[in-house]
């Protein structure tokens, strides 16, 4: 299967990712359709599996990245792209506690 879709050209791969993705999302959402009432414990459950898909898509894309780049460069310190990244994180909640007052932002449930 993969060998096939490696054979077509990348405009036709373009477009089979991106319908795969619609249609899973479609999938995803559209189960909102056949439930009435979803219990507290589930919603808790896909809330702490959306945050952990975000942390991680996080990480893949922006920390690691970043600390490639730094180890590349000659004359920073390898901590360099952990900071660039640590300090994005914290620029975003700071964004979330100016722009959104009544929020949680950045911090645990007593």
């Amino acid at each position: 299967m993969i060998d096939a879709v490696a054979g077509l050209p990348p405009v036709v791969q373009v477009l089979l990712a991106t319908g795969f993705t619609w249609g899973m999302t479609a999938l995803g959402a559209g189960l909102v359709f056949f439930t009435k009432e979803v219990k507290r414990y589930v919603l808790d459950a896909m809330l702490g599996f959306a945050a952990g898909v975000m942390i991680a898509a996080s990480y893949f894309s922006l920390l690691a990245p970043a600390v490639e780049f730094a180890e590349a460069l000659r004359g920073y310190q390898r901590w360099s792209g952990s900071w660039a990244g640590g300090s994005s994180c914290e620029a975003s909640t700071g964004y979330c506690r100016i722009f959104t007052p009544g929020a949680r932002c950045g911090r645990l449930r007593a």
